[in-house]
């Protein structure tokens, strides 16, 4: 048995990770699902990424959370890459799902599309309170195209107004992930076009861990709506020793 926290990705919350954690729970394991500060029902949208990454690693202290496998999806593969260099007693193995791999000083928004970097911008400039939301023709064809549009509308709902400071600030780091001693997985879906294919999350991101093995499936950024009990298998073989 193995205990498992998976960190959402931006604009989600622990709850959209629940039909995982039911998969890999039921193949014996204990699962966490935490919701990062920032993306939590009343947080302030204006909080950056050190409290991001401040609010899973109390969630592990609070929990009394010890050799667990921290996984984190998209944006929140800067949180669990902060943590590991915060607490990494705490971890046994991350893994990174479709996750941005920074090293010291590089922020989210180093490692995206200038066209991104520019919408967000100005997404940010017309809400005024710090957030930034996903347009869904985006959501809709590049970060769910495997699902119906029912599925793919359901989803969308679901999400929430994202502080665009997260993006913006630079980890601050002792030790860069290809350097840190512990073991490395990252999970590529394969069909996932949130970052362009001239871009890729793999191996464009993943070779920033250094050594890692690598879980390939078929799918999309959001695989955890598309087909939870792939993504589940995907975790369980990327976190077993």
């Amino acid at each position: 048995m193995s205990t498992y926290v998976l960190v959402h990705g931006a604009w989600h919350t622990g709850a959209e990770f629940e039909p995982v954690a039911a998969a890999i729970r039921k193949a014996g394991h204990v699962v966490h699902t935490p919701t990062i500060r920032g993306n939590r029902p009343g947080d302030r949208k204006d909080s950056g990424l050190a409290e991001a990454i401040q609010s899973i690693a109390d969630y592990l202290a609070e929990h009394n959370l010890s050799d667990i496998v921290l996984v984190g999806h998209s944006y929140g593969g800067m949180v669990i890459t902060g943590v590991a260099d915060a607490a990494a007693n705490r971890i046994r193995r991350l893994v990174y799902w479709n996750a941005f791999v920074p090293d010291n000083g590089e922020c989210l928004n180093d490692m995206v599309p200038p066209h991104y970097r520019g919408l967000f911008d100005a997404i940010h400039a017309e809400r005024g309170d710090g957030s930034v939301v996903l347009p869904f023709p985006i959501w809709r064809d590049a970060f769910i195209n495997d699902a119906d549009l029912e599925t793919a509308q359901r989803a969308y709902d679901k999400l929430n107004p994202h502080p665009l400071k997260t993006f913006q600030d630079k980890i601050a780091l002792r030790t860069n992930p290809a350097e840190m001693p512990i073991a490395k997985s990252y999970v590529n879906c394969t069909e996932d076009t949130a970052m362009p294919h001239s871009l890729p999350w793999h191996p464009r991101l993943s070779e920033k861990l250094g050594l890692f093995r690598l879980v390939q499936v078929p799918g999309s950024h959001e695989l955890c709506f598309s087909n939870p009990e792939r993504l589940a298998q995907a975790f369980l073989d990327a976190g077993r020793d």
